[in-house]
């Protein structure tokens, strides 16, 4: 790039330190080293992508060697008689937006469907979840994509505020679950400007979706108890594909894991076994990637040492059997724990059922120390 478009921020701008900041209202000017010298010239906007166009007329002039970088064309400059005494050079003038644009081809125009599997493509490369892949292909491709088919809206720049409004109120999802869509859909068309795709981002103009989320709250001593006990007498004692009691004593060490551990119920399920050292759990943290070692009471040790196998036994982890989706058999256990919650029958003081999405946080008044969320 021979040029480029830079803010000439007035005093008061709270981002005048910043000459590429885009948002603010300062006028925009274009500059860039022509012929070891540096060139400067208004873009004649406050906008950030108006200069952009404004950039690449000039570029282009620029390199066909057109005011105002290079002469005028012979057919209008004024003869000059040998006789007479030199006329003073004249500063050149800039050509007509109209003049450049039409020596300038257009561009093409994307379709949708290029820009959904571009976007997906840089996805893959960057080694995302597969969990997160299959979200941004259940977006994109099987929801924006085949709505704006019949919508009949084959090119991305078709797509405006008002269609993206219309799309959103097709979604049937929950405020959250909106609230994230919404999110990566932003992020599409940002991705989308960034290639060139297209001059503007629709997807700004979209509202804010309003998400109230009920803080979780940890289970007093006496409930975690009756949790527990519960665990004696879950499950159908008629049989099935494991004993009932190898079925109650699983439910029963995996509570107690997340409870002392702090585990979430996803990474409670796939726990290795090389990862209980004596009597502590050897785990990572998060951002770091540190290895950290959480202290178990002995009872708890015991219960993961002594735990019945499941239905497909695998001797490198507790409860998975290390087949399929790790958010399947989740989701088998989550069913479990609604049925333990179910069993239980928690109530308020006002004797009405206590909201149960979560297993234990703590066994005691004090201090949180673990939690599993159960997704209902």
């Amino acid at each position: 790039m021979l040029l480029s478009v830079f803010s000439r921020h007035s005093s008061d701008c709270k981002y005048a330190a910043d000459r590429t900041f885009r948002r603010c209202n300062c006028p925009k000017w274009i500059g860039g080293q022509v012929n070891r010298e540096y060139f400067r010239k208004s873009a004649g906007t406050r906008q950030w992508n108006e200069a952009e166009e404004y950039r690449l007329k000039l570029e282009d002039a620029l390199v066909k060697g057109l005011p105002p970088f290079g002469p005028e064309p012979e057919s209008v400059l004024t003869p000059v008689s040998v006789s007479a005494p030199a006329a003073r050079p004249t500063l050149p003038v800039a050509p007509r937006p109209e003049e450049i644009s039409a020596a300038k081809p257009e561009k093409t125009r994307v379709t949708v469907e290029v820009a959904v599997e571009a976007y997906l493509a840089d996805a893959r490369s960057r080694e995302l979840e597969s969990s997160t892949l299959s979200k941004l292909e259940t977006i994109f491709r099987k929801q924006l994509l085949a709505w704006t088919r019949v919508q009949g809206l084959d090119y991305l720049d078709q797509i405006d505020l008002d269609a993206l409004l219309s799309f959103r109120s097709t979604w049937a999802d929950g405020r959250l679950a909106k609230q994230k869509k919404q999110s990566r859909l932003i992020g599409f068309f940002w991705a989308c400007v960034r290639r060139g795709y297209i001059a503007q981002n629709p997807s700004m103009g979209l509202g804010k979706i309003k998400v109230i989320q009920i803080p979780t709250d940890y289970f007093p001593r006496d409930e975690f108890q009756r949790i527990l006990d519960a665990t004696y007498i879950y499950g159908d004692p008629r049989g099935g594909v494991i004993d009932v009691q190898a079925i109650r004593s699983r439910l029963r060490t995996m509570t107690l894991l997340m409870r002392w551990s702090g585990l979430r119920i996803r990474d409670a399920v796939t726990l290795e076994r090389d990862r209980l050292h004596g009597d502590s759990l050897m785990l990572y943290q998060a951002k770091t990637g540190t290895p950290v070692y959480v202290p178990l009471p002995p009872h708890v040790v015991k219960a993961l040492e002594n735990v019945p196998p499941g239905p497909k036994p695998n001797p490198r982890y507790f409860f998975w059997s290390g087949n399929g989706q790790p958010k399947s058999v989740v989701a088998d256990w989550q069913r479990s724990y609604r049925r333990l919650f179910k069993l239980v029958n928690l109530t308020l003081p006002d004797g009405s059922l206590r909201r149960t999405p979560l297993l234990p946080r703590a066994a005691c008044g004090t201090t949180p120390a673990a939690t599993a969320c159960l997704q209902s």
